[in-house]
């Protein structure tokens, strides 16, 4: 694996080092040791699978607030999507920018996230399939989110959205209070 480092603190782009030959390739998706040498938590909990089925479809910002804020680990396997990062950590100097990239199976980028951050996607194409690993149960007290369109974090997304889902569209604006929680 190849890990590059975002324009947000602690946050890293990681690429598959493909070994090709006539069959295709076989790559490493993940390995502790890898994500441990790179100073990033690297004990995977849980594994959790997306998929939507309408290109723009928004899912997203969210987060798990303290005691359960959890690291991520994600890759799109089918389709393709375009994955978002907020920096919410009161402490970062990174604080509430963004950063995004595409990922696909064919450019086997996978982006690892930090605990303190928002996450979502959009999907590019119809029918795409992504799944992360998390350093955390999900716990359902401590599901929180932010607006997508929040004018504080300013995102650019590549499509206008077809499909979000009611909760998504509720979340609240970013305020101190929301960071507090993380």
């Amino acid at each position: 694996m190849e890990f590059t480092e975002t324009t947000l603190a602690g946050a890293f782009l990681v690429s598959l080092k493909k070994i090709t030959d006539d069959r295709g390739y076989f790559a490493r998706g993940f390995c502790r040791d890898e994500l441990e040498a790179h100073g990033l938590v690297a004990d995977m909990l849980q594994l959790n699978i997306g998929s939507s089925l309408k290109k723009g479809t928004l899912r997203g910002m969210h987060f798990q607030a303290r005691p359960h804020q959890e690291a991520k680990f994600v890759r799109c396997t089918k389709g393709a999507l375009f994955d978002v990062i907020v920096d919410l950590r009161n402490d970062s100097p990174t604080r509430l920018a963004w950063f995004g990239a595409e990922l696909t199976p064919d450019n086997g980028r996978m982006l690892y996230v930090p605990e303190g951050f928002a996450h979502g996607y959009q999907t590019l194409v119809d029918d795409t399939e992504m799944y992360y690993l998390t350093s955390a149960k999900y716990a359902a007290g401590a599901a929180g989110g932010v607006r997508h369109d929040d004018a504080a974090f300013g995102i650019s997304w590549p499509l206008p959205v077809s499909v979000i889902s009611d909760a998504d569209q509720r979340w609240p604006d970013y305020s101190r209070s929301i960071s507090e929680r993380l």
